[in-house]
């Protein structure tokens, strides 16, 4: 029996659903162990020696490549499973508008997007910095506007569907599921909605926030 690939990983990591969402688009069978938060591990030695960061995702290959960083690894498996060209094009300047807003979503999406999901689902309500909730939402709700503005005459956020809208798309179902206050972006919303229309996304990505 051929040896799977391995995504070490708590399913409940935004980081690690982008790659489950992409293993599951190309149909690549893999095995998934359990790492980070309450399960640990991600400290142990063998743990740190494919990943001295002590986060996940962490993706081993068969042949025994190991690489971190969930973006990283997104482009890694188009480049080199079948079928991921469909994803992650070829052309230069489509490549740099997906890796545009691969980058975007880390340099200025992240943070505010964690705060509010930190405080509001994995922080106990007595100790809720809620000025920080509203000063991160308002942050949030401003980049929102930006890919708002971008999804003009656009189904998905780099034009044709691909790992941008992978590495966005975590982040995008948190925006809809938190319970906070949202302005109304009907491209953004027409957006969310294409996306559930994605099996593999409504398996990975659009679960109950934990």
């Amino acid at each position: 029996m051929a040896q799977l690939l391995t995504v070490w990983g708590r399913a409940s990591s935004v980081n690690v659903m982008k790659v489950l969402w992409l293993l599951d688009e190309l149909a690549i069978p893999f095995e998934r162990i359990e790492a980070g938060g309450a399960f640990g591990r991600t400290r142990d030695p063998d743990y740190a020696a494919m990943n001295p960061n002590a986060t996940v995702p962490t993706l081993v290959m068969p042949h025994g490549y190991s690489l971190w960083e969930s973006h990283s690894i997104l482009r890694y498996l188009c480049r080199t499973q079948p079928g991921g060209n469909a994803f992650y094009c070829e052309a230069p300047e489509a490549r740099a508008d997906v890796e545009r807003w691969m980058d975007w979503t880390l340099a200025s999406m992240n943070e505010p997007m964690r705060v509010v999901f930190w405080a509001l689902v994995r922080t106990p309500e007595a100790e809720r910095d809620m000025a920080a909730v509203a000063r991160a939402r308002d942050a949030a709700e401003r980049l929102w506007r930006i890919a708002e503005a971008q999804l003009e005459g656009r189904d998905f956020i780099a034009g044709e569907f691909s790992i941008a809208d992978m590495a966005l798309g975590g982040f995008l179902h948190r925006w809809y599921a938190l319970p906070i206050e949202r302005a109304a972006l009907p491209r953004l919303r027409g957006w969310y909605e294409r996306l559930l229309d994605r099996p593999a996304y409504r398996k990975h990505v659009a679960v109950p926030l934990t």
